[in-house]
């Protein structure tokens, strides 16, 4: 197997810091070097005073699989840049936050290098991936009930799963803004910091239907050297367990919205996601107050 898997160049590749990142045939079996960008026009763009969008980031790079070994991850550029992207041209802000303020972590094994819509997005906000808010001032100074803001993102990756999920300030982020009718918008890996929203109280989104990244994909994917071993926990899982229906069945470009939350599969839905994050909050009814 282990002969197989250096002939075809299915072996992850190690990192500078001890990890490993994807095999070249994974990487080229599960990445490309543009995105199906559609260019995110918008006929009317939003004109009401929620023009804020929370963008919940992870500042964890590597994560311990259950083999002890270390896979390379943050957030997908596509899933985090194609729902910005539509998001910016629907007229809304986005605003970068991690859990302690520490530097967004970003898959870059997976940026696209030939798209120039992601590159300049990259670049324009390289400032505020690199020195975002924390979580805990942003719940201690900007929470409040007549807030600016319209919605919460959590963008994939497997880092999603990494300090996030058990983040009570994340927790306290989400309760609010199901009780003050923001949106949460969740892609890939991202449902799994839906987690953090866990108390003796129950589960905030027990009941709903998300499309998430399956699990039986994430079981598939160290034998083309996607990952290093098997995952430390599964996200579809957890979930389920919680009284969540995953609809989607593969890793496809199914999206979803249940009530306030909306849900995208994979990094092939990043682009229909994030238009259809951008045309759900077009609708709120204070788009034009």
């Amino acid at each position: 197997m282990g002969l197989l898997r250096k002939l075809f160049r299915a072996q992850p590749t190690p990192t500078a810091d001890g990890a490993f990142s994807p095999s070249p045939l994974a990487i080229k079996m599960g990445t490309s070097p543009t995105t199906d960008y559609d260019g995110g026009a918008y006929a009317t763009r939003y004109a009401g005073k929620k023009i804020r969008v929370l963008m919940v980031c992870t500042e964890q790079r590597n994560m311990p699989m259950a083999n002890g070994k270390k896979f390379s991850t943050g957030n997908h550029p596509v899933e985090m840049g194609l729902p910005m992207l539509h998001l910016m041209n629907a007229g809304f802000e986005i605003d970068v936050v991690t859990p302690t303020g520490a530097r967004v972590a970003i898959e870059e094994w997976a940026m696209p290098a030939d798209d120039a819509d992601i590159q300049k997005l990259f670049r324009d906000f390289a400032g505020a991936f690199q020195n975002p808010t924390s979580l805990a001032e942003f719940v201690a100074n900007t929470m409040t009930d007549d807030t600016a803001y319209a919605a919460v993102f959590i963008p994939g990756g497997h880092g999603a799963m990494l300090g996030l999920p058990d983040n009570a300030d994340l927790g306290k982020v989400l309760r609010w803004a199901q009780k003050t009718g923001l949106h949460t918008l969740a892609i890939c890996h991202g449902p799994a910091a839906l987690l953090a929203a866990k108390s003796d109280a129950g589960f905030l989104y027990d009941g709903y239907k998300m499309t998430v990244f399956p699990d039986a994909v994430d079981k598939q994917t160290p034998m083309i050297g996607y990952l290093p071993g098997p995952m430390p926990w599964w996200v579809c899982e957890r979930l389920n367990a919680l009284g969540v229906e995953t609809i989607n069945k593969k890793a496809d470009n199914s999206t979803h919205v249940d009530r306030r939350l909306v849900t995208g599969a994979s990094p092939q839905a990043a682009n229909d996601f994030g238009r259809l994050a951008a045309t759900t909050l077009l609708k709120r009814t204070d788009a034009n107050s």
